[in-house]
């Protein structure tokens, strides 16, 4: 999987920044949002979208994430498991972390928005999203950490939770015309190279030597 998603995050890099032909995705989507808006006005859906791509906001997704940490490090401590803390840090440093990896990328393509409007000297540009990549690093990782302390069930939930919550965010930015698709493809590119290495080093609460119940999103 992260051997794939490496390849389309290339990809679709080079194409942005080269103009190349797979952009006419982007545009052809974009025409097909507009159209199902003209054919079916609704500002129900236009609030919706609103709201969704708010939920890529630095609040609330860095305090869910940051709750998150401090929820699994206390249910670790409660459970006697040695390194309790650890949870605490993988947040702190995935918090920081995302604008580490969507600001130099920003600034490096350039890109400007669906609406067209040149980039102004403040503005970095719109490739990757970062509200996508806020929400889907986010709340994927207070996911990882949360489903080591529940179990299987609760774990797949969480899962779940999570990836309609990157889905949301990204479909509600493109519905909204914040974002051209592209951008947030890029973006859950970038989470997955994230989420997939840190699920795999991310240990289970120990508790006396032995591994306690937990559960991995795998």
């Amino acid at each position: 999987m992260p051997v794939v998603v490496a390849v389309v995050l290339l990809a679709v890099s080079w194409q942005v920044a080269v103009a190349g032909p797979l952009l006419g995705l982007d545009r052809w989507v974009r025409r097909a949002v507009h159209t199902a808006r003209r054919d079916v006005p609704s500002a129900l859906f236009d609030h919706l979208g609103h709201a969704l791509s708010d939920l890529g906001s630095s609040v609330p997704a860095i305090p869910a994430l940051l709750l998150a940490g401090g929820s699994a490090a206390w249910w670790w401590r409660r459970s006697g498991a040695g390194r309790w803390w650890l949870p605490l840090p993988v947040a702190a440093l995935t918090a920081g972390l995302i604008p580490l990896l969507v600001v130099p990328a920003k600034a490096a393509f350039a890109r400007p928005g669906p609406l067209g409007d040149p980039l102004t000297p403040e503005q970095w540009g719109w490739y990757p999203s970062g509200h996508t990549a806020t929400a889907t690093i986010s709340y994927g990782v207070a996911a990882l950490l949360l489903a080591r302390v529940s179990g299987p069930r609760a774990a797949r939930g969480l899962a779940a939770g999570a990836a309609v919550l990157a889905l949301g965010v990204g479909s509600g930015l493109v519905w909204s015309d914040f974002h051209w698709l592209l951008d947030v493809v890029a973006s859950w590119c970038l989470a997955v190279l994230v989420l997939w290495p840190l699920d795999r080093w991310l240990p289970r609460p120990e508790v006396g030597g032995r591994q306690a119940s937990g559960s991995s999103l795998r």
